[in-house]
């Protein structure tokens, strides 16, 4: 998936054996960029960001677990953006055990975030504005991103699907809780573009989510 829009790009890049969804997001007009979610060292992410002549901004964790933070060491050694994630889940960071990459091939630290993401939270993206939306349940500090009519779901929300919530911290309760008051009241047309799989509307899963 690579969008090419009149002012903002957008590109999804698959990454790891878990096959993460990570994405860069670009301001065409002033070349700010972020990346959320970057699973692992990736070449191919940053000759993308160079190829395109991005100033990256930020690094976005939507929660804690190894198959999403993988890459912010290579991505901050590089580039002078702030790795931000909710405080709820900083501990995992750089605890291979407590981001359960310890029982992988790769335990992975990461280094501690420059600031934390809060519910409410907006973060200006050159002309574009990232809203932060606090959803917990899949781990404690999981947080979904709004940007216009897309929402980057993290593990909370898949196509058809919802996160695992037997992990520690994990509680399906309040997964349920975080879907239903703070995302399926969002425009129905908004476009989910999740943590893993595939892509879909809030609108599909209305229809189709057999967890909603």
């Amino acid at each position: 998936m690579s969008r090419d829009r009149q002012s903002f790009y957008l590109k999804r890049i698959v990454m790891g054996d878990l096959a993460t969804n990570c994405y860069l997001l670009g301001c065409l007009k002033t070349n700010e960029a972020a990346v959320i979610d970057p699973a692992e060292e990736s070449e191919i992410l940053l000759d993308l960001i160079d190829e395109k002549g991005f100033q990256l901004n930020y690094i976005i964790n939507t929660h804690g677990h190894g198959d999403h933070i993988g890459g912010n060491k290579q991505l901050k050694e590089k580039y002078s953006a702030k790795l931000l994630i909710h405080q709820l889940d900083e501990g995992m960071l750089i605890n291979p055990q407590k981001n359960f990459s310890f029982y992988m091939e790769k335990p992975i630290q990461s280094p501690a975030p420059d600031d934390y993401l809060r519910d409410g939270m907006c973060l200006n993206l050159g002309l574009h504005r990232l809203y932060i939306i606090h959803t917990p349940g899949h781990s404690p500090g999981s947080v979904s991103i709004r940007l216009n009519h897309i929402i980057f779901t993290g593990d909370t929300l898949f196509k058809e699907g919802i996160g695992r919530t037997d992990l520690p911290g994990g509680s399906q309760p309040v997964l349920m809780h975080s879907i239903k008051e703070k995302l399926l009241g969002l425009d129905s047309s908004s476009e989910i573009l999740p943590g893993h799989g595939p892509a879909s509307t809030l609108k599909h899963e209305l229809e189709y989510n057999p967890w909603l």
